[in-house]
């Protein structure tokens, strides 16, 4: 069974391409994106594992750690890394788990039987510091993810954990924001907002990014 939102990420110990790991000891204070891939020596995942390298500073700037899943062994790994970087033109310098056994895969619901009953499909989990799950997305196999897309929603979650509001639709960083529903005390709001809110209506206010 798939991972709920909020729910606690597993923690496991696992052989990668950086050497064996415990996931919460390397996981730290960070924010984590782990995802799965099918197979290695595969096209669709060659393209991802290449963008998800070119976006590592990217990543860095938020405070976000990258680890990649496939149930093939460490050797192939190795192997498949030196295409990655000669064809994508990246070095891969994030870890990428050989999960063998199937066991990271199947406590964190990647094992999809009605897709393919042997491999991992294409899921992606954004795990807060406090190993909390807070975003899940599975592709279907022919389809590359949208990195930028999954930096967008990591921008939203960490702009909305600290500050009451919520992000509307297409919002990119700087954009306007929503001011929470549940935020109704009028003191309360000036002093977090000053003048700077947008009453269209008494259940949706906008005011600017408080982050910019």
């Amino acid at each position: 069974m798939s991972l709920k939102l909020q729910e606690t990420a597993p923690n496991f110990h696992a052989q990668t391409t950086e050497g064996e790991i415990d996931f919460y000891e390397w996981a730290g204070d960070d924010w984590v994106v782990l995802f799965s891939h099918p197979a290695d020596f595969t096209p669709v995942c060659t393209t991802e594992l290449g963008r998800v390298a070119a976006l590592q500073d990217e990543f860095g700037k938020r405070g976000v750690k990258t680890i990649g899943l496939s149930v093939d062994p460490i050797d192939d790994h190795h192997a498949w890394i030196s295409d990655i970087e000669e064809t994508q033109d990246v070095t891969v310098d994030y870890p990428i788990i050989a999960d063998a056994d199937k066991s990271i895969a199947e406590a964190y619901g990647m094992m999809h039987p009605e897709a393919d009953e042997t491999h991992t499909v294409r899921s992606v989990f954004v795990i807060d510091p406090d190993k909390n799950v807070r975003l899940t997305i599975t592709y279907p196999a022919p389809t590359g993810r949208n990195f930028d897309e999954i930096l967008r929603v990591i921008d939203a979650l960490q702009l909305t954990d600290e500050h009451q509001v919520a992000t509307p639709v297409d919002w990119e960083r700087g954009d306007d924001v929503i001011i929470v529903p549940s935020l109704t005390d009028p003191d309360e709001i000036r002093e977090k907002f000053g003048d700077d809110v947008d009453e269209l209506r008494p259940y949706l206010r906008m005011t600017s990014d408080p982050s910019s």
